[in-house]
């Protein structure tokens, strides 16, 4: 019997389940039209509109009606991920575009002001469009990653927008309309050669923007052809999403809805791992009746839900709230899977938290859980060499040091081999920190070193 017709009542449109019904997206340009931000004073409104003449905004309106709380603005976590703030920006950045509003600048003006703005805020982190893209034939396949040995992304065209934006985004670039920004594919020919020629690959993830925001029918040609017998070697298939926060509506009441359960299924039921890589930033996400019914939805599927997010100021950067976050999720049958550490990259100077303070607030949330919610993996920085996770602060011969290791990297020699930097209270990344006991530099470095200069000359 086919997984999902053990679940057919789930098919039951219950539209009692949330307050919004259609999709009603909101952009800078409407701002306005929101009848929530008109009641906020005249400056904290212009504040927006500078913000997002630089940084990609967009909400929809089940985030404004149903999960921020308005009578706690500007320090509500939902609204601080989604609604653009002044610190945002440096204040002379911030100062120029919004003096250059209030002279009633021409948007061809703000926009190459917004431009040399963003081309300093690192748009692309971690080599993802210098190192990360793979060649088929000599051809560089623009919208996939392969980074890791056994992993492939792939960015569809058809998925690269999100039902609303989160603030600290660091694929950013990705949605300020700059086509030499924007990493996407539009056909599925070369993702399928690729996989075929790459048997070390087991993991392919679909990812954005959101992969989500596409009609079953566009989903179903990348993945049903992945169950064809050349392809037993992809034996994982992740989907990276927002969508169970931002609009869980898309497994419960939009019209193909069910389809997509279906597919997933039917994925399942043939062999695969499905894996939804779930972006969950605080713990009210999955507090709606409609959240928590495409949670349960899902999971009818036999697909696994795992959760992965940043530690970032404003909005989850205290233990309380990770262990009331993981603790919500096991008792919804997702996985805790990573806590990272904010990305160099877009608002970083808002957001990031110093390495030292992630630690312990990974400490003392990890303390107040379960050993089924000990999963979760971090603070992990998501760096060119790999993902590095900062395990502790601890003294050898007398020097202070973090306790570092790769949970992945460009190469896989690398891979839990332990290693230590100096203690530094105020470094925020791995290139602010400096090898520890009199080591130069560290064990990766030089072959790391070999490994760009090839890259760079393919």
């Amino acid at each position: 019997m086919h997984p999902y017709s053990r679940t057919q009542r789930i098919a039951t449109r219950n539209e009692s389940l949330t307050q919004v019904h259609q999709l009603q997206i909101y952009t800078e340009s409407h701002l306005e039209d929101i009848s929530q931000i008109r009641q906020l004073p005249a400056p904290q409104r212009r504040a927006m509109h500078a913000v997002a003449k630089v940084l990609p905004f967009r909400v929809n309106r089940y985030v404004i009606e149903e999960l921020i709380d308005w009578s706690n603005i500007p320090d509500d976590p939902i609204f601080q991920l989604t609604f653009p703030q002044q610190g945002m920006l440096s204040p002379e950045d911030f100062e120029y575009i919004a003096s250059l509003m209030d002279k009633g600048g021409d948007t061809k003006q703000i926009q190459i002001a917004a431009n040399e703005i963003r081309l300093r805020l690192n748009p692309h982190p971690a080599g993802q469009r210098a190192l990360n893209i793979p060649y088929l034939e000599d051809k560089r396949l623009e919208g996939m990653q392969h980074k890791y040995r056994e992993t492939v992304l792939f960015f569809p065209s058809q998925g690269q927008t999100c039902h609303s934006y989160c603030t600290f985004c660091f694929r950013w670039a990705q949605f300020i309309g700059d086509k030499e920004l924007r990493i996407s594919a539009h056909e599925a020919t070369h993702l399928h050669r690729y996989l075929k020629q790459h048997r070390e690959v087991t993991d392919l993830l679909i990812t954005g923007g959101d992969p989500m925001v596409m009609k079953t029918r566009h989903l179903a040609n990348y993945l049903e052809p992945l169950l064809a017998p050349e392809f037993e070697h992809i034996q994982t298939l992740r989907i990276g999403t927002k969508s169970l926060t931002f609009w869980p509506h898309r497994f419960v009441l939009d019209s193909d809805a069910d389809d997509l359960l279906r597919l997933l299924a039917k994925l399942v039921d043939q062999g695969k791992h499905v894996a939804i890589m779930a972006h969950y930033n605080h713990w009210r996400e999955m507090d709606t009746p409609i959240a928590r019914e495409a949670i349960r939805r899902l999971r009818d599927t036999g697909a696994i839900i795992r959760s992965q997010s940043p530690l970032v100021a404003h909005i989850n950067d205290d233990a309380a709230t990770w262990a009331r976050l993981w603790k919500t999720q096991v008792h919804l049958g997702i996985v805790p899977y990573y806590m990272f550490v904010e990305r160099d990259t877009g608002a970083r100077h808002y957001f990031q938290v110093p390495l030292a303070r992630a630690w312990e607030i990974y400490r003392d949330a990890i303390q107040q859980v379960s050993g089924v919610a000990r999963t979760v993996r971090g603070p992990s920085m998501s760096t060119s060499p790999g993902k590095i996770e900062v395990q502790g602060v601890t003294e050898i011969y007398g020097e202070k040091v973090f306790v570092l290791r790769f949970i992945q990297g460009r190469n896989p020699e690398w891979v839990q081999r332990p290693f230590f930097a100096r203690y530094d209270e105020r470094a925020t990344w791995l290139d602010d920190l400096q090898p520890a006991l009199g080591t130069q530099p560290f064990f990766f470095q030089a072959e790391y070193d070999t490994m760009l200069d090839s890259l760079t000359q393919h």
